[in-house]
């Protein structure tokens, strides 16, 4: 305990010192849970380094808070047949560097997204055949086959266009120095610490702009976020756990904001991705399936998230007309031993679980280490970074991966890019023919019942293969200070900056 205080203490001094050394003008102090990956779109994979991005970088088109898909950099789009679309852009709008954002930026870094080694966007917008600069305010999007779900991809990564000057310039090291075309601008970044971000005078939408800066600061522990913001050492927390709920509605400085979310959080087990996956976890479904069932989902949720989360089977949410009628099965630990017996392995089976170092997730990762001993599991929890953890994942070193997603808007962006054959997030190397055909067919018909009967045929593939164990739909909480005025909750979970000010 003593340790931890310690550990409390300090951070709780570094984010006032952060404050303290901020540029002068009206400050906006974010905290994040984790430090954020690279600054680069392309290459870029965390959810709290989308929320970064939110305030450095506009897409073509965003969602609101009804999964709208609405212009951005866009003013309008239209298909001029299945499979060619035409997309309007803003006129006047320009980068951090001054350089036009138009056509010709549009197909640079669409093109950039498809092409460039590393790229986490490639399996996001790969049914782009080419792109052409029709006049500098129009831009024609040509696929190699109808898809579906290609215009909520432009809502996320995919969409965010760089200063081609600037990644030209850069090369491989434009995520340290990033240049976009949103309401601020990269100044500084302290890593594991904080991201500065100073307003941009030649925002397009610089009337909905109240801040002259805004600082990101990455606080893993719970506790610690919850102390910064009741001691006002910062304005809004963008994940304040379950547990903390009530404390922050019982201050009346501060204000709670719960939403829906679009994400999940499982187990991504490594199936085929190098040594590490020779395992019996990693090779036998059967051992897999035994693992599902010593888990159980409601008690998990409820012991860590206090019941507000939703146990799950899948990744897509409840809400979503394309979830699949698949319940989480009961805990069993009987059938999970016979399973495991049936499977012909050595017991205890040793698996090694890497798990992001955040308190909450660490508490999870705790509880499924203890009902899965209970099947004949011996689980090693390997806690790590989370950028860390994200480049053991991208290299295949990790057995078991406790990681979640944070969610999109058309379920195509919670599944091709993690289940099908060689995409750009699937890194456990799985593969099954169902399961391609099924998001193959899924992406080519925007018939939203043929869709969510190709979906479910899927789901009923992975629950028997398991390449990822999916355990729970969370929820967006957010805490701010009470004068913060102009938030709005987004499913995806992005602190946009628009429209956000302090009241006196």
């Amino acid at each position: 305990m003593r340790r931890f205080l310690l550990t409390a203490c300090a951070a709780f001094a570094l984010s006032h010192a952060a404050a303290a050394q901020t540029p002068s003008g009206q400050t906006l102090r974010i905290t994040l849970r984790e430090d954020p990956d690279i600054l680069d779109p392309t290459l870029a994979r965390s959810y709290v380094g989308r929320i970064v991005f939110a305030g450095l970088c506009d897409k073509l088109f965003d969602i609101d808070e009804k999964l709208n898909i609405v212009p951005q950099l866009a003013t309008g789009y239209e298909w001029a047949d299945p499979k060619t679309m035409i997309i309007h852009l803003r006129q006047g709008v320009t980068f951090h560097d001054g350089t036009p954002m138009d056509a010709a930026a549009v197909k640079y870094s669409l093109e950039r997204h498809l092409t460039m080694q590393g790229s986490f966007r490639r399996s996001e917008i790969g049914q782009i055949d080419h792109v052409e600069v029709v006049d500098p305010a129009t831009v024609r999007i040509v696929l190699k086959s109808p898809s579906a779900p290609f215009l909520a991809q432009l809502t996320d990564r995919a969409g965010m266009i760089v200063s081609p000057k600037a990644a030209e310039a850069e090369g491989k090291d434009f995520g340290a120095h990033p240049v976009c075309n949103g309401p601020f601008k990269f100044a500084e970044r302290v890593a594991n610490d904080h991201i500065t971000l100073d307003r941009y005078p030649g925002y397009w939408n610089a009337a909905a702009i109240h801040f002259d800066h805004v600082v990101y600061q990455a606080i893993t522990g719970t506790s610690v976020r919850l102390a910064n913001l009741q001691a006002g050492a910062t304005d809004l927390v963008e994940q304040i756990v379950p547990t903390d709920v009530d404390a922050v509605k019982k201050d009346p400085k501060l204000r709670i904001v719960i939403s829906p979310s679009l994400g999940y959080q499982g187990i991504t087990i490594n199936t085929g991705n190098g040594p590490r996956a020779e395992t019996p976890m990693g090779q036998k479904a059967l051992v897999r399936q035994a693992f599902d069932l010593a888990i159980d989902r409601t008690a998990l949720v409820q012991v860590v998230y206090n019941g507000l989360y939703t146990p799950t089977v899948q990744a897509i949410s409840t809400s979503s007309p394309y979830h699949a009628p698949v319940n989480p099965p009961a805990r069993d630990v009987d059938k999970a031993k016979a399973l495991l017996k049936q499977a012909g392995v050595s017991l205890p089976v040793k698996v090694t679980m890497n798990v992001p170092n955040t308190p909450d997730i660490r508490q999870a990762a705790e509880v499924i280490q203890a009902m899965a001993a209970e099947a004949g599991f011996d689980v090693q929890i390997n806690t790590m970074e989370f950028a860390a953890s994200l480049q053991a994942e991208a290299r295949g070193d990790y057995e078991a991966y406790l990681i979640g997603w944070s969610g999109r808007s058309d379920p195509d962006g919670n599944l091709y890019s993690f289940l099908h054959t060689g995409a750009g997030q699937n890194t456990g190397h799985y593969s099954n023919a169902v399961v391609d055909g099924a998001l193959d067919g899924a992406r080519a018909t925007a018939d939203i019942p043929a869709r969510a009967a190709l979906y479910a045929k899927m789901v009923g593939q992975l629950r028997q293969d398991l390449p990822i164990i999916y355990l729970w739909t969370p929820v967006n909480i957010v805490g701010m200070t009470a004068k913060l005025s102009g938030f709005r909750p987004v499913p995806d979970g992005m602190i946009r900056l628009q429209g956000l000010a302090f009241t006196p």
